[in-house]
């Protein structure tokens, strides 16, 4: 009997031995299997997330992020204690004790599962089993995964302590509404960081690693307070929070940024601009997309806030002003199903879809509005953010469409989405009506920059970011007209032609392919031999035309490559007149260098870049101050800059042409121009007035706009200082007030001489008068001749001045002849004035 007893045991021993032998082996045999070509876990240890690259003012505040994950990275030791054992609770609560895989966790979830009848689950991975899956695996359900997980999950916590195991998990996972990590999530949710957070706040994060599109506050907000309540029991069952804590987060609504109940972080930010996106668009370029918009950049950017509102504020002002000069209503093209009007819930979700600009500010904030009805005398609308029996009643009267086309029944139907904005008292800002306004169908852009540092200080690219994200400043190619004839004068004198020079103003024909081309001047009349001061003053065409053959197209060509215009000009005749395309990003940077003295410059929207761990990367103002590291400076002293840029222009060149463009602002075609400090700059328009143009600059600001339909057609009777002009004299007017002004830098090389600029005769040192200039010259190069060239108007036909034209007085005083006239091949386009 002892014996069968004995044999029995023995058998039951032999087999579970065995079996425990094969299982043994059965697992060896698994983990070998499945062990081969893993990833490598060593990545973790140099873990990089891609996280928000981040834009800010000089001063330091957030002006705009870019992020395909929007992700904040806190280390370990900086996210409080709270968070992490909410999430701990929630999903591994054996997270400090268990070897990467939890088999009580796993026997516990089972247990909580038949207890509450599938009600209440929470994940049966670890959170390091998680972090394996995130990081080194695919999301796959699948059981070879899960065995993969678990090796790697066990090797991991082997080189890893449990917080940078928590670390990496707390700001990878993902909690809906594009944000990884608690950070990022604890201010998409609540606008608050994470030791802000109430303790109802952080058990909702913590609830939504199961499935955050289930849990949103607002479509899901039972499920979503039924899994926050889940969590605040596992906290109180775990000791993390006490009774008092548990019945209070309980009781707390749940307020979010979805529910509408809190503020969002974006609403303290300025919405997107041409600026910042076009700092997206050159550092992507610079330094790839995914570093730009995962690398977690700090980027310092060089707009003025407030100089960039007075910006856009003037263009849109001329915009507006020349569109509904022409009195036509074309609208927003926006319109909502008159079926949908009579209900108030469905009209305003309807106008909250509609894709129309809500960034303008023009006066007063523009708002999407729909017509609700149209009657003879009145537009009743439907504004959005505005009650239907708001005291300022939401209807636009007759009075305010005196400006366009027709009445309200030509112009309107029921459906129109429209934008509208308050008509205020100007002295009392009592509000006085809604008024219709419209994006207008021209455009233009705006751009001022420091003419020695080469910082963007403003940049407009159009009306409206939201309405057209087209970047005019950078990216239209426009032909410049009149002014580009800048770079002819330069030019000219760098090749021994003085502002006193004479130039005959008189009839010229050129043979084309298309046939003779025969410019004229704006006026449509000639005025004979006439100093090169006046020429660019008035922008006369035929002197600059006849200037630019005199010195050679090829040299033009060269000059304005030199100075960044354009990378292979074409060196046709018409290019003089500025028949090229260019860009005014391009154009504004090139008169830059005649502002400082004829030094390069180069643009840029960014002071500094710094990477993710606050290394510098990139900055832009390479000078070197030779004294800043001094206490103190003598009274009335500035720090030494040092600087080796290239010099592309002589001194005095620039300084002779600034004093000629300074003319063209006392008294030539941009005498709209009036601000408290000298100002010198161009005006420039285009056939048919397809573009128009004013550049300037001060000692230390250049700027410069340009307006013209996207798809150039003629604008009428404008002109580039009657239309830009006053975008200019308003930006700059805010520019002057904060950065100054003062004198243009005199050469020391400059020789002064009084000139009649009518004439281009040397006067005396006494001599006074309107007509009187003082003129820069280089020493050996004053004009010594007394007499000067009278005046013509109309001259005669071509054939009649060919001859009397050929000689002119260089900028020495001896003669010159002008070279032939263009032959057939030599220009291929028209000209501009």
């Amino acid at each position: 009997m002892l014996r069968f007893i004995a044999s029995f045991f023995g058998g039951i021993f032999s087999f579970v031995s065995m079996a425990l032998i094969f299982g043994a082996l059965s697992m060896g045999a698994v983990i070998f299997v499945y062990s081969r070509d893993l990833p490598s876990y060593e990545t973790l240890t140099n873990y990089a997330p891609p996280t928000i690259s981040r834009i800010y003012s000089g001063e330091g505040q957030i002006i705009d992020e870019f992020a395909n994950e929007r992700r904040l990275f806190v280390p370990a030791d900086q996210i409080p204690d709270l968070v992490k054992n909410a999430f701990i609770s929630a999903e591994d609560q054996n997270f400090y004790t268990h070897p990467g895989y939890d088999i009580r966790g796993l026997a516990a979830v089972a247990v909580e599962a038949l207890r509450s009848g599938g009600r209440e689950l929470r994940g049966a991975s670890t959170i390091t089993q998680q972090v394996m899956k995130v990081f080194l695996l695919d999301g796959s359900r699948e059981a070879e995964r899960k065995i993969k997980e678990i090796i790697l999950a066990s090797r991991v916590e082997q080189v890893m302590s449990k917080d940078q195991i928590l670390e990496l998990y707390l700001n990878e996972i993902f909690l809906g509404q594009n944000s990884y990590g608690v950070a990022a999530a604890a201010q998409t949710y609540f606008n608050k960081s994470l030791d802000a957070l109430t303790v109802a706040e952080v058990a909702y994060l913590a609830a939504l690693p199961q499935s955050p599109s289930r849990l949103h506050p607002v479509t899901n907000h039972d499920a979503a307070i039924s899994r926050r309540g889940y969590v605040l029991r596992r906290m109180l069952a775990d000791g993390h929070i006490d009774q008092a804590a548990f019945d209070a987060a309980m009781a707390e609504p749940l307020r979010t940024v979805q529910t509408g109940d809190i503020e969002s972080f974006r609403t303290a930010r300025p919405p997107r601009d041409y600026f910042t996106d076009e700092i997206r668009r050159q550092l992507s370029r610079s330094f790839g997309e995914d570093q730009f918009f995962n690398g977690g950049l700090s980027i310092r950017a060089t707009v003025n806030p407030q100089l960039q509102d007075v910006a856009a504020l003037a263009l849109q002002r001329a915009l507006e002003t020349y569109d509904r000069g022409r009195g036509r209503w074309h609208g927003t093209g926006q319109v909502i199903d008159p079926a949908l009007l009579g209900d108030e819930v469905l009209w305003r979700t309807a106008l909250t879809a509609t894709d129309v600009p809500r960034d303008i500010a023009l006066d007063s904030p523009w708002l999407p509005a729909v017509v609700l009805a149209v009657e003879d005398s009145q537009l009743r609308l439907g504004i959005e953010g505005v009650a239907l029996d708001d005291a300022e009643t939401p209807v636009v009267p007759r009075a305010d469409i005196e400006w366009m086309r027709g009445n309200f029944h030509d112009n309107f139907t029921a459906g129109d989405v429209v934008l509208v904005r308050r008509m205020t008292n100007d002295s009392s800002g009592a509000f006085v009506r809604w008024t219709l306004r419209q994006v207008p169908a021209v455009e233009g852009a705006f751009m001022a920059m420091d003419v020695n540092t080469g910082r963007v200080l403003a940049m407009q690219g159009g009306f409206s970011y939201q309405s057209s994200v087209f970047n005019r400043a950078t990216q239209a190619r426009r032909q410049p007209g009149s002014s580009f004839k800048p770079f002819v004068y330069a030019a000219a004198l760098d090749s021994g032609y003085t502002p006193a020079t004479i130039v005959v103003d008189a009839p010229v024909e050129i043979m084309t392919p298309q046939g003779p081309w025969r410019p004229q001047n704006a006026s449509n009349r000639f005025y004979g031999p006439t100093p090169l001061r006046t020429g660019i003053e008035q922008s006369r065409n035929l002197m600059t035309i006849r200037l630019a053959q005199e010195v050679g197209m090829d040299v033009v060509a060269e000059y304005a490559e030199r100075f960044g215009v354009y990378d292979t000009m074409n060196p046709v005749l018409a290019a003089s007149l500025g028949s090229e395309e260019s860009t005014l990003y391009r154009m504004v940077a090139a008169y830059a260098m005649f502002a400082n003295g004829g030094e390069r410059v180069e643009p840029t929207l960014v002071d500094r870049v710094q990477d993710r761990y606050g290394r510098t990367i990139y900055r832009h103002d390479q000078r070197e101050c030779l004294d800043c590291t001094l206490p103190t400076l003598q009274a009335g002293v500035s720090p030494t800059i040092h600087s080796e840029r290239e010099r592309i222009m002589n001194e005095v060149t620039a300084y002779q042409l600034t004093s000629m463009m300074q003319g063209v602002v006392q008294r030539g075609t941009g005498s709209s121009i009036n601000l408290p400090v000298p100002i010198a700059g161009k005006t420039g328009t285009t056939n048919d007035a397809k573009d128009v143009w004013f550049i300037g600059y001060s000692s230390n600001i250049v700027a410069g706009c340009y307006i013209g339909y996207d798809t150039p057609e003629p604008m009428g009777s404008v002109s580039g200082g009657g239309t830009c002009g006053p975008v200019f004299q308003r930006a700059m007017a805010a520019a002057i007030e904060e950065y100054g002004g003062g004198p243009f830098h005199i050469p020391a090389d400059c020789r002064f001489m009084n000139i009649d600029r009518f004439s281009g005769a040397r006067l005396g040192p006494d001599a006074s008068g309107p007509n009187v200039q003082a003129e820069c010259f280089r020493a050996g190069e004053e004009p010594v001749f007394a007499g000067g060239f009278a005046m013509s108007a109309d001259l005669p036909l071509v054939d009649e001045v060919v001859a009397a034209s050929r000689n002119v007085t260089n900028s020495s005083g001896g003669a010159a002849t002008v070279g032939d006239n263009a032959s057939f091949g030599t220009v291929t386009s028209g000209g501009l004035y």
